[in-house]
């Protein structure tokens, strides 16, 4: 979410990912996909550098999260043969 202000100084957090559009002329206008508009008193290239901020987050968290997290262990397929589970390298 990024943290925008209204016209009357009141802030609010919109989710950057359902912006449709950002414009200026002169206010800065923020318009969501489902058409609500919200006029902020953010210039067009702050609103632009707040969206970049945040999505530059979000990539620092996924890949610290990746970084972190044990190597993941594939899970091997098997033929079941009587009672005794064989593995692929078994059944060969």
């Amino acid at each position: 979410m990024i943290v925008l202000t209204r016209l009357n100084e009141s802030t609010f957090a919109v989710n950057p990912d359902l912006i449709e559009r950002v414009q200026s002329s002169p206010d800065t206008s923020i318009v969501l996909v489902d058409g609500t508009q919200f006029i902020v008193r953010e210039s067009l290239e702050e609103v632009i550098d707040l969206i970049a901020g945040y999505r530059a987050r979000v990539l620092a968290l996924a890949q610290s999260m990746s970084v972190e997290r044990e190597p993941r262990r594939t899970a091997r397929l098997g033929v079941v043969d009587g009672e005794k589970p064989r593995t692929r390298k078994e059944a060969r």
